[in-house]
């Protein structure tokens, strides 16, 4: 008899690599490196590297883990797997909330780029429903769309990169050696709000259900995505700071139109506003069907109700928690500001990856494939960047979960 909630490996390399390029790209260029260069200023690439050191750690974690648990749930089963149901819990809960912040930022930022204010929260939630239709109709063409917009999203990304090299030294050439703005605080800040930029190849992770050879798969899939992201991201930044200058790079909401624009190009506005649509629609796909699975995960074992565990039949996805996720994205888009829920997501993503870390401390024999050390250091550094966030953004983190807690006790209680 066929298992209504088993799903089907689908999913090669390439498909593996696209969606987590497509969750991570988009995400630090549009709308991470003005808030983080205000906290960071010149040493913006230190920020940069910081968190990427991180994200290091936490995607070796995760695909050690990945490697020896192939399922859909990502750090929510490895830490059930390897900690108990609480940690498990606590994983997915803070990867549900920080990633639906996630979907509302992405939703937002693509409206802000292409309607004007009066209309952007409408568009925004249009957006999400559409990408969740697309989620709906089987993981082959989420993947498939996720190709197109990385496609468009990179040749967008090579203009604006000759636009800025055209333009120039800008501000900024006399001052990198300048002290960051918040002193050392402010580039562990920075850090923490740029590892919102990175944490896209979870999606790999927790998609292991239907990748095919997914030991063989996933741990290439991360380091590749990764790494390519990394090198986007740090040469847009230095190019950036070198044209606009850390405090005309503090006080924008489109760094690359402005750094496009420099070389005054007037078609540049049309090329940067096309990337940044499908840079911001390629992370939602991503985002929303890493939501559904983890979502599946936890109603499987009864962390979320059960009913939200059936698979489509025709298509293999979870439908019912999809349609969930877009209803509380649609609320979030018309009730939250784009820019606090970044460090909210951080908040959530870090805590998430800090269990994915304790979880590969406790593997040993041939599933680990990585020295010790990678896994404590990514424990260390997630809890240093969670801790040096905004306030606000901690403080509503701490309620959220502490709100997760007492539903999971209360089932619990009634089981």
């Amino acid at each position: 008899m066929t298992n209504p909630s088993a799903m089907h490996r689908r999913l090669g390399l390439t498909d593996a690599v696209t969606i987590g390029l497509g969750s991570m790209i988009g995400a630090g260029i549009f709308v991470v490196f003005a808030p983080a260069a205000a906290s960071a200023g010149a040493w913006l690439p230190l920020a940069l590297v910081l968190a990427a050191v991180v994200a290091l750690c936490n995607a070796l974690s995760s695909a050690q883990l990945a490697a020896q648990y192939p399922v859909a749930g990502g750090s929510y089963v490895y830490g059930r797997e390897r900690l108990g149901p609480w940690p498990g819990f606590f994983a997915g809960w803070c990867f549900l909330t920080g990633k639906t912040a996630s979907c509302a930022a992405m939703a937002m930022t693509f409206a802000a780029y292409v309607v004007p204010e009066p209309w952007q929260r409408p568009v925004a939630a249009l957006a999400v429903l559409g990408v969740v239709a697309v989620n709906c109709f089987g993981v082959t063409r989420t993947a498939s769309a996720t190709k197109v917009l990385v496609g468009i999203v990179l040749a967008g990304l090579a203009v604006v990169l000759v636009a800025g090299l055209f333009a120039g030294s800008g501000p900024a050439a006399s001052t990198f050696g300048a002290a960051p703005p918040g002193g050392a605080y402010g580039v562990l800040q920075a850090g923490g709000l740029l590892f919102f930029a990175f944490a896209g190849y979870a999606r790999i992770a927790t998609m292991g259900e239907e990748v095919r050879d997914p030991a063989r798969i996933i741990p290439r899939a991360i380091v590749i995505s990764l790494s390519a992201v990394l090198v986007i991201y740090g040469v847009l930044a230095v190019l950036s700071l070198h044209v606009l200058g850390p405090e005309a790079l503090s006080r924008t909401t489109t760094p690359l139109a402005d750094l496009a624009a420099v070389a005054d190009w007037p078609w540049t506005t049309v090329v940067v506003t096309i990337a940044a649509a499908a840079a911001t629609l390629g992370a939602l796909l991503g985002l929303t069907a890493g939501i559904g699975r983890t979502g599946l995960a936890m109603a499987r074992t009864a962390d979320l109700p059960a009913p939200l565990a059936v698979l489509d039949e025709r298509h293999g996805v979870p439908r019912r928690i999809e349609i969930v996720v877009a209803a509380v994205v649609v609320i979030a888009v018309f009730t939250m500001d784009v820019r606090g829920v970044v460090g909210f997501s951080s908040f959530g993503v870090l805590l998430y990856y800090l269990v994915a870390n304790l979880s590969a401390l406790t593997q040993t024999g041939p599933h680990r494939r990585y020295p010790r050390a990678v896994s404590v250091l990514g424990t260390v550094l997630c809890v240093v960047l969670v801790v040096t966030l905004p306030i606000a953004s901690v403080a509503g983190g701490v309620l959220v979960l502490a709100l997760g807690i007492v539903y999971r006790g209360m089932r619990v209680r009634r089981r």
